[in-house]
């Protein structure tokens, strides 16, 4: 199915829905309440059901929460979405608040004199709670866990998500779930741990070696997991999802239960239990205490193992990218063709690029909808166009393109921002700061032990010359047929893990004006050991990054004399790599268009 173009979310709706919360919340005797974007397993992507902060507000971002007290009502989101929101809630009833500059914890002291501000114990983490009661120590407001006040005024609230579960098969994978959970389990043992208690989505999928559909785009199941120490699990589903294809790749070691007896299991588990206190829901702490037993707070078992990608799963990645890329240069060399003739909308590419994936007649899904930004829209760095949003792509303008695509054997995400026509210098040398910044991602070796934090700085360094900068992380961690965003690993001023080989991560620094355009270019990388210098000091170990995607930077747009040599050997080098690559897999038209994008700078 093509991507919808259909509002997700009315803000319309927002003031009398808020109004209805209200009334609730002083017939329960609470004086605000707190609604995040999550669910149960914590997972970045939710269903329908759970879309709660945006059928409350109108504001469909991926990231951000809202508290809501009796006189004000605050949205707050990063700096991805400061554009967004002003277009999506009710100003009026809704007051956007700049995160994590604004804790909620601060933001509620600041509005409450006293009272009990609710909370779904489901839908947040032991360390979300903590932050907040830390920051309202001495004060009269306390944190309350309490049911769903959201679900107990929406009347229509969707389903739970009942996709069927499929098997990923162990060649693709690199390991079968077997030895995965027996090298896990070896691990628990080490450090004196009973049973670990698996909530995200990604983590389940990768542990069992299975793939589901219960959110749009990415290929997670929903579901629980309990890992026993002797690698057994216990998996908690819906017995709907799982086939007879399923069941025949799950060995007797794991236990299939109904979803419904997850909590039940967790209230008998009197035993040393691990439990992520960055991801779980505090709930299942709760119980686990409650029933005897010993929280051992320590990371998700799965989460680093599965950022680390096992050869199969790199390899994987690597053919589906240049799957991928022949299909963005086909919708490229279109573009290119079409785009000055004068007559397409956002809504006209965004779908032109999904057919050329579909024509690959591999492809399982988009991996996220793609965001198309003309002109200001490019701005709104999570841009989502619908029909009434949809923009022509008009002559001495930007159109920035962030897409990606689910094959069985990887996930992709590139960004490409190309000009219609000829546009301004300030343009053209925004562009070319943005481009510097991604080749100095792409070049960099660094010693073992380095985290994202450490690297992030090297993206903004040309922008930062020039007073300019981005309010997003530089990079993204990336599942292997799995979430499109994928942690721990991040490329952030925020991320403290150490970037190890195996680990995929986006390259994406950008500028956004706004009113103006927008700026983005994205590679997927992946960490590799770096090949030995000659001359280099002994013992000191380097990593460095290899480039997945493959997919030309629109020569029109690059200031070459603002290039350094070593830049522009690096931008001459990658282009040759692109043609050389894909122009086997391309149409006749497309392999000419590309010859010329990829020509020397």
């Amino acid at each position: 199915m093509f991507q919808s173009f259909e509002t997700t979310a009315d803000p319309s709706q927002g003031p009398a829905r808020l109004a209805r919360l209200r009334d609730h919340l002083r017939a329960e005797g609470l004086a605000g309440f707190l609604i995040p974007r999550a669910d149960v397993h914590q997972g970045e992507y939710v269903a329908a059901r759970d879309e709660r902060l945006a059928w409350l507000t109108g504001f469909t971002g991926s990231a951000g929460f809202a508290v809501v007290l009796m006189e004000v009502a605050g949205v707050f989101i990063d700096g991805r979405y400061r554009v967004q929101v002003k277009h999506q809630v009710d100003l009026a009833h809704f007051t956007p608040v700049p995160w994590p500059e604004v804790k909620a914890g601060d933001w509620i002291r600041d509005h409450l004199e006293a009272g009990v501000v609710g909370f779904d114990p489901w839908l947040h983490t032991k360390d979300e709670v903590a932050r907040i009661e830390a920051a309202l120590e001495g004060t009269g407001i306390t944190l309350k866990p309490v049911a769903n006040a959201v679900d107990a005024i929406w009347p229509d609230q969707p389903a739970p998500p009942s996709g069927r579960a499929f098997p990923h098969p162990d060649a693709l994978a690199g390991e079968t779930s077997l030895a995965k959970r027996a090298r896990l389990a070896e691990g628990l043992r080490a450090a004196g741990q009973d049973v670990a208690v698996i909530t995200l989505p990604d983590s389940l999928c990768w542990l069992l070696n299975l793939r589901g559909a219960d959110v749009p785009r990415n290929p997670i199941l929903h579901g629980f997991a309990l890992l026993h120490a002797d690698a057994s699990v216990d998996l908690f589903v819906d017995p709907a999802k799982i086939g007879a294809d399923v069941r025949a790749v799950l060995d007797a070691a794991v236990r299939l239960h109904p979803v419904e007896g997850f909590e039940p299991a967790l209230s008998q588990l009197a035993t040393r239990v691990r439990v992520d206190r960055a991801t779980a829901p505090l709930a299942v702490a709760a119980l686990v205490e409650a029933a005897g037993g010993t929280v051992i707070w320590g990371d998700d078992p799965c989460r680093l193992p599965k950022a680390c990608k096992t050869e199969a799963e790199v390899q994987g990645m690597r053919e589906a990218h240049l799957r991928d890329g022949a299909a963005v240069v086909e919708f490229l060399c279109w573009l290119d063709a079409e785009a000055p003739k004068g007559g397409l909308t956002e809504i006209d590419v965004v779908t032109a690029l999904e057919g050329y994936r579909r024509a690959t007649n591999v492809l399982h899904e988009i991996s996220f909808d793609t965001i198309c930004g003309a002109g200001p829209n490019g701005a709104i760095m999570h841009y989502r166009v619908m029909h009434e949003t949809n923009r022509p792509v008009r002559a001495g303008e930007l159109l920035l393109v962030d897409s990606g695509a689910q094959y069985r054997d990887g996930t992709t995400d590139i960004t490409r921002t190309v000009a219609v026509g000829p546009v301004a210098e300030e343009a053209r040398a925004c562009y070319t700061r943005v481009l510097q910044g991604l080749i100095a991602i792409s070049r960099v070796r660094w010693p073992k032990g380095l985290a994202g934090r450490d690297l992030d700085g090297l993206a903004r360094y040309p922008l930062w010359l020039a007073g300019q900068d981005f309010d997003h992380g530089t990079g993204h961690g990336v599942g292997a047929f799995l979430s499109v965003h994928e942690g721990p690993q991040r490329l952030s001023r925020i991320s403290e893990v150490p970037l190890e080989p195996g680990m995929i991560l986006s390259n994406e620094p950008g500028y956004y004006r706004e009113g103006a355009f927008g700026i983005r270019l994205e590679n997927l990388i992946v960490v590799q050991v770096a090949p030995a210098l000659p001359g280099a000091d002994e013992g000191r170990r380097q990593l460095a990054f290899e480039t997945l995607t493959f997919a030309p930077f629109d020569r029109r747009l690059i200031d070459a004399a603002a290039l350094s040599p070593g830049e522009r050997a690096w931008l001459d080098g990658y282009h040759a790599e692109v043609l050389a690559k894909l122009s086997p897999r391309l149409s006749d038209p497309a392999r000419d268009w590309l010859a010329a994008a990829c020509a020397p700078i």
